[in-house]
């Protein structure tokens, strides 16, 4: 410390009236005033300087690293304290949840007997096929979810899951979901449910940096959970089965195009082809469409022999309010009346589906229960 002293002095000078330095270089001088404080400059003061002991624990006077763990840890890794809520999350639970509700209804819908085993093993498998194309869907959009208000606070964004670890539980899910579905159900519902996980990781997930033709893809996603649905009460799929899948396919139009439409700076800067960010004007003309298109299927129900009459009365102010907020985004093009028609199609599905259960036309359960209890008549006479 002395030395450093003494070479300023040598370099700048010291002025004892002021106990400050100064430079007395030629060109600087009128310009720059450079004053370095000495040492004991924050020792002048009236008061005294009190005297304090310090005691030093041992442990800072060895040699030895300390023993309590970093505060950090390496990014990315496995938090395993919240493991389940961990796992929910990659599944994108509530969407999840939304494609189990739309298989259930396509099971009950179907003009077969209500077999209670089945209908837990479709839920199951349903469940967990969409919970692997969730996670393979968040693996594939990490650096680009990083980008979005929306996204960025996902376990894969923030590290609290490995890649590996988010990997093997799509495997796992996917695996253990395929074989419920073909051994417990049948293999028309395996096929479909592998379908679906395929055309939304390997085609809908890279297109959507690609074409606005992932809108419609992702449709197509959203229809087939009904199908499936159908399939594993019936073997088959009938008229019935493609008007709910139909009716799934045009409502996925006015619900997403609304949700986008207050995303836009988001998905432009994560580089997202979407209806709403390349072309606008498309994008609300497309939800007025599709809205229409639920209203004209929905009369279609009792033609197809699906639902009686009464559907399309219940159903009809359901979907003309529906059009109607659609209509108003089309004009409107805000931020409230896109939010208006988004969370007005979270209401519009469910009730939709609970009147196509309600106006069911033919319920196979009651229908057996009434043969065996005439056949029951029958033997007593």
């Amino acid at each position: 410390m002395s030395k450093i002293l003494h070479a300023c002095v040598r370099l700048y000078g010291y002025n004892t009236s002021t106990n400050f330095y100064h430079k007395p270089n030629f060109i600087f001088k009128k310009y720059v005033n450079l004053r370095i404080p000495i040492a004991n400059y924050v020792n002048q003061s009236n008061a005294k300087a009190s005297a304090t002991t310090l005691d030093v624990h041992p442990t800072f006077t060895s040699l030895e690293k300390p023993s309590i763990a970093p505060a950090w840890k390496p990014t990315p890794s496995t938090d395993r304290t919240n493991l389940i809520q961990h796992y929910m999350k990659l599944s994108k639970i509530r969407l999840t949840a939304l494609v189990v509700v739309t298989s259930m209804a396509g099971y009950a819908m179907a003009p077969s007997p209500f077999v209670w085993d089945t209908f837990a093993l479709c839920v199951a498998g349903t469940g967990l096929m969409s919970c692997a194309a969730n996670a393979v869907n968040q693996f594939h959009e990490v650096p680009f979810d990083a980008q979005m208000s929306r996204t960025k606070h996902r376990v894969l964004v923030c590290g609290r899951l490995t890649p590996l670890h988010a990997m093997t539980f799509a495997a796992v899910s996917s695996i253990l979901g395929t074989g419920i579905l073909y051994y417990g159900v049948n293999g028309l519902t395996a096929l479909l449910g592998l379908s679906n996980l395929i055309l939304y990781t390997s085609i809908y997930t890279p297109l959507k940096r690609i074409s606005i033709l992932n809108t419609w893809v992702g449709s197509i996603v959203g229809a087939i959970p009904p199908l499936m649905g159908w399939a594993a009460c019936t073997n088959s799929l009938n008229s019935g089965a493609w008007l709910m899948a139909a009716l799934l396919y045009c409502w996925q139009f006015p619900h997403f195009n609304a949700l986008s439409w207050n995303l836009r700076p988001d998905y432009s800067r994560a580089g997202y082809r979407m209806m709403a960010v390349t072309n606008p004007g498309l994008c609300r003309r497309v939800a007025l469409r599709h809205t229409v298109a639920i209203a004209a299927l929905s009369a279609c129900a009792p033609l197809l022999d699906t639902t009686n009459y009464w559907f399309v009365l219940e159903s009809a102010p359901l979907n003309l309010y529906f059009i109607y907020l659609a209509y108003q985004f089309y004009k409107d093009s805000s931020s409230s009346s896109s939010r208006k028609l988004f969370k007005y199609s979270l209401i519009h599905l469910p009730v939709l589906m609970v009147l196509f259960l309600i106006n069911k036309k033919k319920w196979f359960v009651f229908e057996e229960n009434s043969n065996n209890d005439i056949e029951l008549d029958e033997i007593e006479e």
